[in-house]
């Protein structure tokens, strides 16, 4: 595989999450949470496992990665999206989406913890700059000034339920992230997905059919809004969360989770595409910082070994 295509498909996950985002919150205003969480899992899942035949791979699952199995999809599927979808529905402000997509910090510190990956200085301006960026793209200038005149814990600008769902479902993505390395130790990790797509799936299920007490199971979408669940499911989940925990058994967990600060990124160049919208400066500001993030993450080593009067110290701190 060449190294553009290779990027290409490195990217393509946090695109179509970007894009899957906006459909999901069209659809929650016809819809509960719970039902949107399990009909990204459980067809993307089921669609994983059938494809996998066709391209050369085994849906078994090792025995002693069973457990790790069963622990990825409660966290990572089970808790993710029911938090996820949750958090879209009472989340105002922006501030939810940026929550979200700060998990690269947490992956960050988590990797370092249980897989000794290293991170200088230069990855961690990388990272605060990514986290500045999504700050900058997601919140609408209104609260960024009263934040800046009147400080970040005013009264006005306390977090709501939704924040906290969304905190949590960010908390849910980066553990689950590292246990998938645990999960895929002797299996594929594509078959891994799709299991834990399944397994997480089913509890929403059961969660929905039990709380759900007024009209019928199934929502009462139209054709096109069955097409954006589609979307949402087949590429936004089965497509995009394959890509995703196959590169994080393959890859640098820090350098490739920094991508996640291009999510926000490419909804709003979806919003400019299909919605005709226009972004302010600050937005366009905060996109500069978040590819500048990236850039500054995965270039973290070789950007450190170009300051000699501080790299005889260490290269890797």
């Amino acid at each position: 595989m060449s190294q553009p295509v290779r990027w290409l498909l490195m990217v393509l996950p946090f695109a179509l999450w970007g894009t899957a985002m906006a459909a999901m919150t069209t659809l929650l205003a016809t819809s509960g949470s719970l039902i949107l969480a399990w009909l990204r899992l459980v067809p993307a899942g089921i669609l994983l496992l059938l494809s996998l035949p066709m391209l050369g791979r085994s849906w078994r699952i090792a025995y002693t990665d069973r457990i790790w199995l069963l622990l990825f999809s409660l966290i990572d599927a089970s808790l993710f999206q029911g938090m996820l979808a949750q958090g879209l529905k009472d989340t105002g402000a922006g501030l939810g989406s940026v929550l979200i997509d700060s998990q690269p910090l947490i992956v960050a510190l988590l990797a370092r913890t249980f897989f000794a990956e290293a991170i200088n200085p230069i990855g961690w301006i990388g990272l605060g700059l990514g986290v500045l960026g999504i700050i900058l793209v997601g919140l609408p200038s209104s609260i960024l000034y009263q934040w800046w005149t009147e400080g970040i814990l005013t009264q006005s600008t306390s977090w709501g339920v939704g924040e906290v769902w969304m905190l949590g479902a960010a908390l849910s993505m980066a553990i689950g992230t590292v246990i998938s390395r645990y999960a895929s130790q002797s299996s594929d990790p594509v078959a891994v997905t799709g299991w834990h797509m399944i397994i997480g799936g089913l509890p929403l299920v059961g969660l929905h059919k039990f709380t759900h007490t007024s009209g019928g199971f199934w929502p009462q979408w139209s054709l096109w809004q069955w097409g954006l669940m589609a979307y949402a499911s087949f590429l936004g989940s089965a497509l995009a969360y394959g890509l995703f925990f196959w590169f994080t058994k393959n890859e640098e967990l820090t350098s490739f989770t920094s991508l996640t600060f291009l999510t926000p990124v490419f909804a709003l160049l979806c919003g400019i595409t299909i919605l005709n919208e226009h972004l302010s400066p600050l937005q366009w500001i905060g996109v500069g910082l978040a590819l500048t993030s990236v850039v500054l993450v995965n270039q973290r080593r070789s950007l450190w070994q170009r300051i000699p009067w501080f790299y005889h110290y260490n290269s890797e701190q």
